[in-house]
């Protein structure tokens, strides 16, 4: 297993490099997703990698999608390299661990975010209007107090190096028509709600999280 920054499989066309993520178009289905160990901070790549984050990053974002699997369907279509295409044979020792062969699909553009804690944008929104992407809430919170319920609070989908910006419920409904939307605020918030109830009972806090569907 090696340490990746970025990969360079010749097998395939590259379709996109993100700030962890190099994807790669398999065929007219199928992606392969390689998850890089390169390090990013508020829209900012670090010039030095963490040896194996991308390994653990992919391990976990496998564990989810199974736990979640009877909520929504996912794009998970493979992630053990050796049922991957023999076309990519030469790159095994790169891609263990940290790659997957997934279901192609037109992303929507918007981010799904559910926040279960008042910090971050959504803390610095309620000290200036008292409210996060459009739901006004109760006067006196601190920072970091727990919201309840969970506040789905979308924001739009920015370009790599661009910042996203919240929107509310009814602009993502614009963007997205309303069954759409109301499907993605559904799902949003039953994933969040389960994994932040399985993380509480093993003393980790879900403070937030984001959501992209397709």
């Amino acid at each position: 297993m090696k340490v990746v920054v970025k990969t360079d499989i010749t097998a395939y066309p590259l379709l996109s490099r993100g700030k962890v993520r190099d994807i790669y178009d398999v065929d007219e289905k199928t992606l392969l997703i390689v998850t890089t160990d390169r390090m990013s901070a508020f829209d900012v790549i670090m010039n030095e990698p963490i040896p194996y984050k991308g390994v653990i990053l992919n391990k976990i974002t496998l564990f989810w999608m199974e736990k979640f699997r009877d909520i929504i369907p996912n794009h998970l279509l493979e992630s053990d390299v050796n049922r991957f295409p023999t076309a990519l044979d030469p790159w095994k020792d790169e891609l263990e661990g940290r790659a997957v062969l997934a279901r192609k699909a037109r992303p929507l553009p918007v981010e799904c975010i559910v926040r279960g804690y008042i910090t971050g944008s959504g803390w610095k929104d309620y000290q200036a209007t008292g409210q996060v992407c459009g739901y006004a809430l109760p006067k006196g919170l601190r920072e970091s107090d727990k919201l309840e319920p969970a506040l789905f609070t979308p924001s739009t989908k920015a370009e790599l190096g661009q910042h996203d910006e919240n929107i509310s419920v009814d602009e993502a409904a614009r963007l997205l028509g309303d069954d759409t939307a109301r499907l993605a605020e559904k799902t949003s918030l039953a994933i969040y709600e389960a994994g932040r109830a399985f993380a509480a009972g093993r003393g980790i806090i879900v403070a937030d999280t984001k959501f992209e569907f397709g």
